[in-house]
């Protein structure tokens, strides 16, 4: 009972005792926790931008001039049944005719009535998981070496960039998290080292009579847990009373599920009783 009372005792002397500090580590963890999850959200709305904005990706496949009209139906069977090929469209001279005239506004084919120069050609659309560089390139390669195929297109470039980009917010991501979780680190072990320096002479009294570092250690040890969970959840907080209070009518904010929120709380009160602890390591010998 006595252990229970000087840890209740210890756990919120320091918030009443040395108001500015806790507060002061509250309010940088929190700040340094709100800057990630807004990164966080900002990833997860970029790569559901990124998803739909590439399911609309489709490859076009050019029939040879060669090739009969009887033996389309079976290359378009064959496109069909390749892997990540979701639909096919024919696209017939005739109809290729009907899309230029539409696009322009008028005909430019009068007097070509009996010769069609317009290729024929095959409109591919894909499954998601197919839509990257090398999935695309590998359905590209089987359609070509396809009898009666003479060359596909797609905006090959303008996929690679996109998933440069990606990649690019990904890393930025990685580096931003590691810093982050950095900062928390060394702030909140900087926090209760000064907090323990502050109790030495109370500490040395206390090992004295037989006190364990256990037991000196463990009032930082869920302070640390607290003000970093604490923390953490503020800046969650803070992003959905936003949310609240703003609308964006453009484009449409993705935020994590609350499982992943949860979860990334705790984490940080893992982080927090860590960093506590290697704050008062050195200090009480552990």
């Amino acid at each position: 009972m006595i252990r229970i009372q000087h840890i209740l005792k210890e756990l919120f002397r320091n918030v009443y005792r040395n108001p500015g500090t806790t507060l002061s580590g509250f309010l940088s963890m929190g700040l340094l926790f709100l800057l990630f999850d807004l990164f966080w959200v900002a990833a997860g709305t970029s790569n559901k931008f990124y998803s739909e904005l590439i399911s609309d990706l489709q490859m076009e496949i050019f029939a040879s001039e060669a090739a009969p009209d009887s033996t389309l139906p079976a290359v378009e069977d064959r496109l069909a049944s390749l892997p990540g090929v979701s639909t096919v469209e024919y696209i017939s001279k005739q109809t290729a005719r009907e899309q230029l005239t539409s696009l322009v506004g008028i005909d430019l084919l009068v007097g070509y009535d009996t010769i069609n120069p317009l290729p024929r050609s095959y409109i591919l659309s894909f499954t998601g998981d197919y839509l990257t560089i090398d999935g695309l390139a590998g359905i590209e390669q089987q359609a070509t070496a396809m009898e009666g195929i003479s060359h596909a297109y797609y905006s090959r470039n303008w996929l690679e960039k996109a998933e440069q980009t990606k990649g690019v917010i990904r890393n930025v991501g990685m580096i931003l998290g590691a810093v982050i979780l950095l900062a928390v680190l060394i702030s909140t072990a900087n926090n209760m080292r000064l907090m323990t320096r502050a109790r030495a002479v109370g500490f040395q009294q206390m090992r004295l009579q037989g006190a364990g570092g256990l037991l000196l250690a463990f009032p930082f040890l869920i302070e640390g847990l607290i003000l970093a969970g604490l923390s953490a959840a503020a800046g969650w907080m803070a992003i959905f009373y936003a949310k609240d209070h703003v609308d964006f009518t453009q484009i449409e904010i993705i935020f994590p599920s609350s499982n992943d929120i949860l979860l990334f709380c705790f984490a940080a009160a893992i982080l927090g009783t860590l960093s506590a602890f290697l704050g008062i390591k050195r200090f009480l010998r552990l």
